[in-house]
């Protein structure tokens, strides 16, 4: 453990999730003493709670679609991956004992879709290797001497690093660590800071008390969702599921920065489902005109229409009794049913966080320009993306990318001799440190 007020002339990195045990790895491989600094008590908590129900490690989609999911920040995300895309994530991941396969959606687990023993094999082989782990440290920033400043148990701590991987990640889920606390800290060292959103969240809609007490938890699928935006009408099929205050789901994730961004200019977002896809408007018409002879609408949309629970009570959210007598109407409202949508859900909530350090403010080796010797990568960046996969591997792929920087950087420091050991990803080889491959 490093006293007050001690020097680490190698790397710091703060923050133990994905991005931060990369970039400790490819600077542990070049050479570099590497110090890993971590608030909570232990290594990787966000991933494995993410991990929990099948670790989703990357996508079989090709590139470019892959950078595509990136949006407008493909551009910088796709010079991450040049180096260290999704085969390479599988490669690296088998150098670690762990295999991969490619789900019926084109999503990439390990073989056993657990989180825990790629973690815990990967913390130990780094441990082994010689990267030395500090938990309970929380970072406050620096001080006027430019020593990084973190409260432990023992006290505050003062350490002067050579080099330093900022891995804090974004704001959701602060419960495991990523409160986004370090927002303040780098606006006041003149960085710039996008503010921090929800991503790949749910919506806030304002349920009936009827229907969000009945129908909170149920399952909508599978749907069709229809929307528009400046490039036109888009439609994509999913599932989604209604809560106690509106809507989530990997549907809707997959739409929520689009709907987040609408709702931010519009003051809120329409969204159309399609709760009957296989059945097209005419046939659904021909259905619903059939005689009710008594039975109830719950009981006619049954057997006419095939929907019952959720997406039955779904009509009476958006139609009075009267015009839940209208045939035509019902069908037509069955295929595209309005869902007025007010508010994402609270960052807290959501899986992921957009905004954050902006990417202009880094140079191409994700050096902050205005800290020199200051490296950032992961969900802290700004930048977002849909689940599936697409998240991890940007998350591996800028913890790379910021520890071989960090070690380039240091070589030029009059203190720093020049690492002799080959990185991972040079001379085509992706694997972790030689020891680490030779396990």
């Amino acid at each position: 453990m490093p006293a007050a007020d001690d020097a680490i002339p190698g790397l710091v990195v703060i923050g133990g999730g994905p991005a931060g045990l990369m970039a400790a790895e490819c600077a542990r491989a070049a050479g570099l003493a590497v110090d890993l600094f971590e608030a909570k008590g232990s290594i990787g908590r966000k991933f494995l709670i993410a991990g929990k129900g099948g670790l989703n490690l990357t996508h079989s989609e090709a590139r470019p679609a892959f950078d595509a999911r990136y949006r407008q920040r493909a551009p910088w995300v796709g010079r991450w991956l040049d180096d260290f895309d999704a085969d390479a994530l599988r490669d690296w991941a088998r150098v670690h004992g762990v295999e991969t396969y490619v789900g019926s959606s084109g999503r990439v687990f390990p073989r056993d879709r657990k989180a825990a023993p790629l973690l815990r094999g990967w913390v130990r082989r780094l441990r082994e290797d010689g990267v030395r782990f500090h938990a309970q440290h929380r970072w406050l920033g620096w001080d006027a001497d430019g020593a990084l400043r973190f409260a432990s148990g023992d006290g505050e701590r003062r350490i002067h690093a050579g080099a330093t991987v900022l891995a804090l990640g974004g704001g959701s889920w602060p419960q495991l660590g990523s409160d986004g606390a370090w927002q303040e800290v780098l606006r006041g060292r003149g960085v710039d800071v996008a503010p921090l959103q929800p991503a790949n969240c749910g919506f806030d809609i304002g349920w009936s008390d009827h229907f969000a007490s009945r129908h909170a938890g149920a399952p909508l699928k599978p749907v069709v969702a229809h929307w528009r935006d400046d490039d036109g009408e888009h439609a994509l099929q999913g599932e989604c599921v209604a809560t106690a205050t509106g809507i989530e789901g990997s549907l809707v994730y997959a739409l929520s920065a689009t709907l987040r961004e609408t709702i931010a200019r519009d003051g809120v977002a329409m969204l159309e489902l399609d709760l009957v896809p296989g059945r097209d408007l005419a046939r659904l018409q021909r259905d619903l005109a059939r005689p009710r002879n008594g039975r109830s609408l719950a009981e006619h949309l049954r057997r006419n229409a095939g929907i019952s629970g959720a997406k039955a009570a779904l009509l009476q959210e958006v139609l009075d009794r009267a015009r839940l007598g209208d045939s035509e109407l019902l069908a037509r409202t069955l295929k595209r049913l309005p869902l007025r949508l007010l508010r994402a859900r609270p960052l807290a909530e959501a899986i992921s966080s957009a905004g954050g350090v902006r990417l202009e403010a880094l140079d191409d080796a994700l050096m902050i320009r205005a800290l020199p010797g200051v490296f950032c990568a992961g969900e802290m960046l700004d930048w977002e993306a849909p689940t599936g996969g697409y998240l991890l591997t940007a998350c591996f792929a800028s913890g790379r990318r910021s520890g071989l920087s960090a070690v380039d950087w240091l070589r030029t420091q009059p203190a720093m001799p020049a690492p002799a050991s080959r990185l991972p990803g040079q001379n085509g080889n992706d694997s972790p440190s030689n020891g680490a491959a030779n396990r």
